[in-house]
């Protein structure tokens, strides 16, 4: 049910207020952090054109979550976890995700036969847009907390990974043995079936973990806007 919105007492338009406050710090400083590690991460990449196709996600969101920042303010939760998935491409692209150090550190401490730096993107592929196609949803739709939207949204991120394996090929036809990197496939012939299946895996995470956290953030975001946002409490 929608709830209506009430007039609230002078306690809680303060505390509204100071979680404002908190949440536009928080923005802040993930900016901040996105633009510092965006400058360093185009300094001197692996592979100029695979910096681009791997960025391209952190230099389209950005611009946008800036321009809708106070017109359809996101959670705090979401806000965090773009951020980290934008560290994730940005990290991939300035190494190339096969030759991420860090990937190649868990290659050695686990004796594997690949960089795996781009099975994590491949699982923020899923986690991330799970919990940002939920937010849309639970606000722009009738949809509620419940087995629909859990199947709506891992239907989402499937078909999402999906589409992106898609790019990967054009990217292939289109710039031939350039984007050898971009692909990442490191010699595995079942590499785009890998992703898509991470990327699965994440998206039913990421619902299954911030269940509950998500939809307090929903509520507490309703509650000190006055966007129609049905209650999910």
């Amino acid at each position: 049910m929608i709830s209506r919105f009430k007039i609230p007492s002078k306690s809680g338009l303060q505390d509204r207020l100071a979680s404002s406050s908190s949440e536009t710090r928080l923005t802040a400083i993930l900016l901040a952090l996105t633009l510092v590690i965006l400058l360093w991460s185009n300094i001197g990449p692996k592979d100029r054109l695979t910096w681009f196709l791997e960025v391209a996600p952190v230099l389209i969101a950005l611009p946008l979550l800036t321009y809708t920042r106070y017109s359809f303010p996101l959670t705090p939760l979401l806000y965090s976890l773009i951020f980290v998935h934008a560290v994730i491409l940005m990290i991939g692209g300035h190494y190339t995700y096969a030759e991420v150090p860090a990937g190649f550190w868990v290659q050695d401490l686990f004796d594997l036969q690949r960089n795996h730096y781009d099975r994590l993107g491949h699982l923020a592929q899923g986690f991330v847009p799970a919990i940002l196609a939920r937010e849309i949803l639970l606000r722009t739709t009738p949809l509620m907390p419940g087995k629909m939207l859990f199947f709506i949204v891992t239907s989402i991120c499937l078909a999402f990974s999906a589409f992106y394996e898609m790019i990967e090929w054009w990217a292939a036809l289109l710039y031939g043995a350039s984007a050898e990197a971009f692909l990442s496939t490191q010699g595995d012939i079942w590499d785009t079936q890998w992703d898509m299946f991470i990327a699965l895996i994440g998206a039913i995470s990421a619902q299954l973990i911030f269940n509950n956290l998500h939809n307090r953030q929903l509520e507490a975001l309703r509650l000190k806007t006055d966007q129609p946002i049905q209650s999910v409490i």
